[in-house]
């Protein structure tokens, strides 16, 4: 039996400011630092073989957080594959203020359609070429063979990753909110998954907008 993690960073200081980030390499909030710890304590039932993150710092400290937080010295590895999507001319801009500009229905085909790139961007399309092919070559076959495994990245280059391992259609992964370090659970038998679980932690900001339920309906698009 084995395990594998896909964890989503804490908020970042763009999370909290409603922004496109994409490849901008901005930091956790000192929320989503505490949210992490706060995380790697609902993970203590687990110890880990391997970490796997991107080259952007928001998702290198939520990881490293809660591997101190687990007290595991783990090999990590940190690979541009596992980066953000990359939001092209959209990126540091206020997703309600443009929004306002070209119009929510625009800015939702920006955010969620599958194949519709922002300007001078990737889709997430996009993202999951690089992702997916990286994935199913370098940490799955871990997970396969035995060890447990945690993966800290984003939204958008998780999402190819639980569109593959929950069959799901372009369209429900396009749509489907990944909250902010919450830990979705695999759990394999061999090449076979057996269960998946989505774990509830309380008290951690999973939306990015804001540290409010009002501030984030009043600022998302």
């Amino acid at each position: 039996m084995s395990t594998l993690v896909l964890i989503r960073h804490g908020q970042s200081q763009w999370n909290l400011e409603n922004r496109f980030t994409g490849w901008s390499d901005v930091p956790l909030t000192e929320q989503g630092r505490k949210d992490a710890a706060t995380v790697g304590a609902a993970l203590r039932d687990l110890t880990f073989d391997s970490a796997w993150t991107s080259r952007l710092q928001r998702a290198q400290e939520t990881l490293s957080t809660i591997l101190k937080t687990l007290k595991q010295d783990i090999p990590t590895e940190f690979d541009s594959a596992l980066n953000e999507r990359h939001y092209g001319d959209l990126q540091g801009l206020n997703k309600a203020e443009t929004a306002e500009k070209y119009g929510q229905e625009q800015v939702k085909l920006w955010r969620r359609s599958y194949g519709t790139r922002p300007p001078n961007g990737e889709s997430m399309e996009d993202c999951e070429r690089r992702t997916t092919p990286f994935f199913l070559q370098y940490i799955l076959p871990q997970v396969v063979s035995g060890k447990n495994v945690i993966v800290a990245a984003h939204g958008n280059s998780l999402r190819p990753m639980i569109k593959f391992l929950e069959k799901l259609t372009s369209e429900r992964a396009g749509s489907m909110e990944i909250g902010l370090c919450t830990p979705y659970v695999y759990h394999f038998k061999g090449e076979l998954m057996v269960k998946n679980e989505v774990r509830e932690v309380p008290g951690i900001i999973t939306l990015g907008a804001s540290t409010t339920q009002a501030k984030v309906e009043g600022g998302r698009v």
